[in-house]
């Protein structure tokens, strides 16, 4: 452990005056704000960003607060403010991951700063990984959301600098590696000189305060997705209010945009039974989704059978589905049912669909049309109440228009479909799910770890995770066990031979420096008298800016053998950056 893993600033109480230390300068993240006003883009790195008037913020939270009711709107902005701290976090490690801690921490109040939202002025924070100690206290001065409900509505009953606690929740989350729980303690709003905020992990606040529960709340989309901890969640229901045995209290994890939307498209058809197709790579959870979708279900209560079809042998495969009768083939030495009939009054979990072969299509979609089976080898018609929840890792609308897959068959399992974004596209999650596995897997092997490094972080939230919620299942796993009892958990006990966004390619610059890759080739390290000669170079052949930029992006590629990750490093931009530019020049 260093003192990297470690931020403390205590400011002690003055006369009012703000007092805003600079714990870093903010030269690096202005530098990355770009105007396009030709494109009609703002970027703040790669992310597009948008310049709104204060009053304009002022009216859509109005309108919110008129359609949707106070907690329906305070919840959808504290969810809002959450997913920007998420990335912010992601920007802060990724511009200051090399530098200490408290650098990388200044980037959230400097950014709130930078992007208009309020003044902040740090009053005490205290963080040790080691310890496992994190205490964040500020003020706000001249809060936007403050501002905007005074001149709306006047003086309010309670907080309501709803998406700013978010984002502070969010940034602290995604930058420890664990849930941080952020409450206003004073508002501007209510009469406050100022806005005081308070932060600490969600045990500690549960521990301490039980009004912490209802700010919780309002980071969770639906009952069944928990943000914290699985021991403070409220007693899942079933779709007829019933609640749901506690040893099915398996919640769902995380709280970004498109988990978020994946939760309320289960939701919304776990009443009914209708059919469901879940759509994802293999790793993103569609098992864990046809499990609470059965248990939110009103079929809770009868048989949840899962059949993986890519792994049943393909002669074996409908005596699996649709069970077999005595002599219909040697070896049947008895009648059996088949997971139709043993999943009867229940839901049937149907993976990998796209493997099945034509006649197992033929008969699952006569067993969907007409709710009755036929056992192999028999001749009776059986009825059956089965609920049919699919899932595929491969486009089967394709499949089907390429007639590899029954296209009436998709049609019929296609009734309701539930897209399961990838880990890459929900990194608004990884804390959650880290605090979730650490916690889990902590349990189960008899080991306590306070939490994760700086650097641990850092590789976590850049790595691009092929394998989805499962690797991130067992990197955490693999960390705890080889980690020592204790102490927190770090880069070298999570990546192995994984090759991590993160992992430094060294170079020789041109002094002679070891620098990664990316820098050791940057123009503020680079030769001075080669970069203008290449300059005059251009200029004398009057290439034009854009066509430069294009021929070293493209022999960037080339050089990387068509890796996009490999040729943004070596160019000193994200990967992201790269693609859009490339595809920009189309």
């Amino acid at each position: 452990m260093t003192a990297d893993d470690r931020v403390s600033i205590h400011v002690e109480p003055g006369d009012g005056a703000r007092r805003v230390p600079r714990l870093s300068d903010l030269r690096d993240l202005a530098s990355r704000l770009k105007f396009a006003p030709q494109d009609g883009r703002i970027w703040l790195d790669e992310q597009r960003m948008l310049l709104l008037h204060a009053a304009d913020y002022a009216v859509l939270r109005r309108q919110l607060l008129d359609t949707l009711g106070l907690e329906a709107t305070r919840a959808l902005l504290t969810r809002l403010g959450y997913a920007a701290g998420s990335r912010d976090a992601a920007l802060a490690l990724k511009l200051r991951g090399r530098k200490s801690l408290g650098d990388a921490f200044a980037v959230g109040p400097q950014l709130h700063a930078l992007e208009g939202f309020v003044a902040v002025e740090p009053v005490r924070i205290e963080v040790d990984v080691e310890r496992g100690i994190h205490y964040v206290e500020q003020l706000w001065h001249d809060s936007l959301e403050a501002s905007a409900h005074l001149e709306a509505d006047g003086v309010a009953a309670h907080p309501v600098c709803w998406m700013q606690i978010g984002y502070a929740s969010g940034f602290n989350s995604a930058l420890f590696g664990r849930p941080i729980l952020f409450r206003e303690v004073q508002c501007r709003a209510t009469g406050a000189p100022h806005c005081r905020i308070v932060g600490k992990p969600v045990d500690q606040w549960c521990d301490d305060d039980e009004g912490a529960e209802e700010d919780l709340r309002f980071l969770r989309p639906e009952d069944f997705v928990n943000t914290a901890l699985l021991k403070r969640a409220e007693p899942l229901r079933q779709a007829d209010g019933r609640p749901v045995d506690a040893r099915e209290q398996a919640f769902m994890v995380g709280a970004s945009s498109g988990f978020v939307s994946a939760c309320h498209k289960l939701q919304q058809v776990a009443s009914t039974n209708a059919t469901v197709l879940l759509l994802g790579e293999t790793g993103v959870g569609k098992e864990r989704f046809a499990r609470m979708l059965h248990r939110l279900s009103r079929r809770a209560e009868g048989p949840f059978v899962a059949l993986n079809c890519a792994a049943i042998p393909e002669n074996l495969l409908e005596a699996e589905l649709f069970g077999v009768e005595r002599g219909a083939y040697t070896g049947a030495t008895e009648s059996r049912k088949g997971r139709f009939e043993r999943a009867d009054r229940g839901t049937l979990f149907l993976d990998e669909i796209g493997t099945l072969n034509e006649a197992a299509q033929a008969k699952l979609l006569r067993a969907l049309q007409e709710r009755e089976i036929e056992r192999v080898g028999g001749s009776a018609a059986r009825r059956i109440d089965v609920r049919v929840v699919a899932a595929t890792n491969v486009d089967l609308a394709r499949r089907a228009r390429e007639g590899q897959f029954r296209a009436d068959l998709f049609y019929r399992l296609n009734v309701f479909p539930i897209q399961v974004p990838p880990l890459r596209e929900r990194r608004d999650d990884i804390p959650l799910l880290l605090q979730h596995f650490a916690e889990r897997y902590g349990a189960e092997h008899g080991k306590h770890h306070p939490g994760f490094t700086h650097r641990a972080i850092s590789a976590l939230l850049n790595y691009d995770y092929p394998g989805n919620v499962r690797e991130l299942e067992n990197l955490i796993e693999r960390a705890i066990i080889l980690a020592p009892d204790g102490a927190p958990l770090d880069r070298q006990h999570l990546f192995e031979s994984e090759l991590s966004e993160t992992d430094p390619v060294l170079a020789l610059d041109r002094s002679g420096a070891i620098l990664p890759a990316g820098l050791a080739t940057a123009p503020a390290e680079a030769d001075e008298a080669l970069l203008s000669d290449l300059v005059e170079r251009a200029l004398d052949a009057a290439v034009p800016l854009d066509a430069l930029e294009l021929a070293a992006m493209k022999e960037a590629v080339r050089r990387a053998d068509g890796n996009l990750s490999l040729a943004a490093r070596q160019l000193g931009i994200s990967r992201a950056q790269l693609a859009y530019r490339l595809d920009k020049q189309k």
